[in-house]
């Protein structure tokens, strides 16, 4: 069943990208006043997520050296207004098909941005390239192939230094940085190479990965067994969003099936969970 039900996903989240529909796109200034292209804002983080919450937020947008316009935002005080004293600054970094609003889906006194900016740190949100929030470049738009000729190399080369550098620059001073999953494959990844050194203090990585070799997920195995890439590739497909609507809806309509359990669906995603 496991493994019909993989198979199932798969055919999903095929359909699910060649049907997608793109959002729409306008043109903006970016840091260094260069036309560039990025989607319309329809709820960005601070208003959406951050702001209802009854903190102060701010927007902020850094262009990488390759021409990618990544959103930031900035949390810089607590729930309780300014307090005495320095605030260190202090870089969350996402996990792999998520953005900054990972660190924001709890309640503020379990959400790890709520509690650093409460506990005196001025906190910064980073999404990478290619996620809601990180749509614009400089002369390209996601409807274009080239858009997304990138890997995790570029993450590692582009956009890790340019937040840092940016949230250096703000700051004033050497940052704390926090990543999750792909974060922490980023930071390992630079510092390995001793970049960045000069600007962190410290660094703490949340379930860390530098190799994908044991990686129990049945839907990633499946999916490379298959060649699903070089299948999108030569479909022409370029985006992977396993949250696009039309992926949503056919999950639903499959789940609400009777005789079809996917009560275990999160397990087809990430492997087995184990609770001791």
């Amino acid at each position: 069943m496991a493994n019909t039900l993989t198979s199932i996903i798969l055919v999903i989240l095929f359909f699910g990208l060649a049907v997608g529909s793109r959002t729409k796109l306008i043109s903006v200034k970016s840091q260094d006043g260069m036309s560039a292209l990025a989607p319309v804002p329809n709820d960005g983080i601070c208003t959406s997520m951050v702001e209802t919450q009854g903190y102060v937020c701010e927007e902020h947008k850094v262009t990488t050296q390759d021409g990618y316009i990544l959103s930031m935002q900035r949390i810089p005080e607590g729930r309780s207004g300014k307090t005495p004293g320095n605030r260190p600054p202090i870089l969350l970094q996402h996990g792999l098909l998520m953005d900054g609003i990972t660190w924001l889906l709890l309640p503020p006194d379990q959400s790890l941005a709520f509690l650093l900016a409460d506990d005196g740190f001025d906190v910064w949100l980073v999404n990478t390239r290619g996620t809601k929030y990180s749509c614009g470049h400089t002369s390209l738009n996601p409807n274009d192939p080239a858009y997304w000729d990138w890997s995790w190399d570029e993450l590692v080369a582009y956009d890790l230094p340019a937040t840092f550098q940016y949230v250096h620059d703000q700051a004033g001073q050497k940052l704390h940085y926090v990543g999750h999953s792909l974060g922490t494959l980023m930071a390992l990844a630079a510092f390995s190479k001793d970049q960045l050194l000069n600007m962190v203090r410290s660094a703490a990585l949340l379930s860390p990965i530098a190799y994908v070799g044991q990686m129990t997920s049945p839907l990633a195995r499946n999916a490379a067994d298959n060649f699903m890439a070089e299948a999108l590739y030569w479909l022409g497909i370029n985006e992977f969003n396993p949250r696009g609507r039309a992926v949503i809806k056919l999950l639903k309509d499959i789940c609400n099936k009777p005789g079809v359990d996917c009560t275990n669906l999160l397990n087809a995603f990430t492997g087995s969970i184990c609770v001791h």
